[in-house]
């Protein structure tokens, strides 16, 4: 008898957990803008979204998630958002920052004008 109660427990709490993500969604994209009420991403199928930003929401940037930077744009994210009333708001923002241009070599020849 104690078995099946443990499976039956144990069934219920995987359930409860499958069903936790239900509001849920992730936004993956490039920042084409951000200020702090919003952020627009560019998708990889080109539609542009529109989330919204909180005094809650939290960022992370990759390879450095204790960092205080904000994601600017060009930066790709994978936002963590849950939609109310057709309204996406990110509860969590993952960044990688855009790679930027290496620098000239030092007595390189600069294009001329």
């Amino acid at each position: 008898m104690a078995r099946y109660l443990i499976v039956i427990f144990a069934l219920a709490l995987i359930s409860g957990t499958a069903f936790a993500h239900g509001s849920g969604q992730h936004v993956l994209g490039t920042v084409t803008e951000i200020d702090a009420d919003h952020v627009e991403v560019k998708t990889p199928k080109g539609a542009t979204v529109t989330v919204k930003l909180t005094k809650d929401t939290r960022f992370k940037e990759k390879g450095n998630p204790k960092s205080s930077e904000l994601p600017v744009t060009g930066d790709r994210v994978v936002i963590d958002a849950i939609k109310d009333k057709k309204v996406l708001t990110a509860t969590e923002v993952h960044f990688s920052p855009a790679k930027k241009a290496p620098a000239p070599a030092a007595g390189a020849p600069t294009p001329a004008h």
